[in-house]
């Protein structure tokens, strides 16, 4: 997901930002029939297709670091996704929201949910492999937990959740495996940064539900407004982070494209579209397609290589989602004909 909104990271989620509006709009809604088969395919390739984008934008920044800097790389990105989506919004003649608060909430997370992270992942690819940088994108739902519970109490964790949480944690320790540190080398500080852009977006979901996902924004204004707030940001600080020299070359061109119009723009559009046919939940396991993606793509493209406890730690980490996410429980919720049954005895 890469991009908070996540979408995916989410995360993302890695749900987004994007996710919460568009669930709880729809969820309103009037109820409609089920979807055509040829429906249900095209959603289906969409949702494969933002699996693939999300998952492959990781290489897609590994590559574009050869011949531009990091800043550059996020610059690209968000400035191209504000534009693709800027066409959708115009082409469409989709209403923006009005209200000087909301527009002041949009930038709030256009920074935490974009501008951060886009520049913290860039930043961190220069030292760690883009097949790692995948792996600690999935750790987004993980913060997104631990932060909507603690720092923004919009959500309540049941005792499964909350070992989900612990054990993603864990995992994410053994990811960065500090007994082979001995000082903050670069290696450490970029993991310790694409960390951090997982906290950023945990950020951003719990900010956005607690402030935004009340209010009636339909799913396509709502990116747009996100990103384009991260936009007009990151052209305020193009003196500090995009001018420098370039060394542009056929693949250069085609990743920072894939980043910016795919990646940050189209892709959030496919993400409406299956949120509205398979609900959040069903969209939300595309935190399990993008570092799989990730992956294989960094070990045969790149011929990216793994020390034991980074699968490891993967592991765990995907153990804590599918338990933070409600997928699996560690303990069956008794019945209240049980508690009664009990209590006779």
């Amino acid at each position: 997901m890469p991009g908070a909104v996540a979408l995916g990271s989410g995360c993302p989620g890695r749900a987004s930002p994007v996710r919460a509006s568009v669930s709880e709009v729809t969820h309103n809604a009037p109820s409609t029939t089920p979807a055509a088969p040829p429906r249900n395919i095209r959603v289906l390739l969409q949702f494969l297709a933002m699996g693939l984008v999300w998952g492959s934008s990781f290489l897609f920044m590994k590559v574009a670091l050869t011949g531009v800097s990091f800043g550059q790389v996020a610059w690209a990105r968000i400035i191209l996704g504000a534009l693709t989506l800027g066409l959708i919004v115009l082409i469409s003649r989709q209403r923006l929201p009005r209200e000087p608060v909301v527009w002041l909430h949009f930038l709030v997370i256009g920074i935490v949910g974009n501008v951060l992270p886009f520049l913290l992942f860039a930043w961190a690819e220069q030292y760690v492999s883009s097949s790692l940088a995948s792996i600690y994108n999935a750790v987004t739902p993980i913060t997104t937990a631990l932060l909507a519970t603690l720092a923004f109490r919009v959500e309540r964790l049941n005792r499964s959740q909350a070992t989900g949480i612990a054990i993603g944690v864990i995992g994410t320790i053994v990811i960065v495996g500090p007994w082979g540190y001995a000082a903050l080398t670069g290696d450490l500080l970029g993991q310790l940064a694409c960390l951090g852009a997982a906290v950023c977006y945990g950020v951003t979901f719990g900010y956005t539900r607690r402030f935004l996902s009340s209010r009636a924004i339909a799913g396509v204004p709502f990116a747009f407004m996100q990103v384009g707030m991260g936009a007009l940001v990151m052209l305020a600080l193009t003196p500090v982070v995009a001018l420098g020299p370039l060394a542009l070359t056929v693949p250069i061109v085609v990743s920072l494209l894939a980043l910016g119009a795919l990646g940050t723009g189209l892709a959030y559009v496919w993400n409406i579209a299956v949120l509205r046919a398979w609900g959040p939940t069903g969209a939300s396991t595309v935190t399990y397609i993008t570092p799989v993606v990730g992956v294989i793509l960094g070990v045969l493209v790149l011929g990216e290589t793994f020390t034991w406890n980074e699968p490891l730690g993967a592991l765990l980490v995907f153990l804590g989602i599918l338990l933070t996410q409600k997928r699996i429980r560690l303990w069956a919720a008794r019945r209240p004909d049980a508690l009664q049954s009990n209590s006779v005895q």
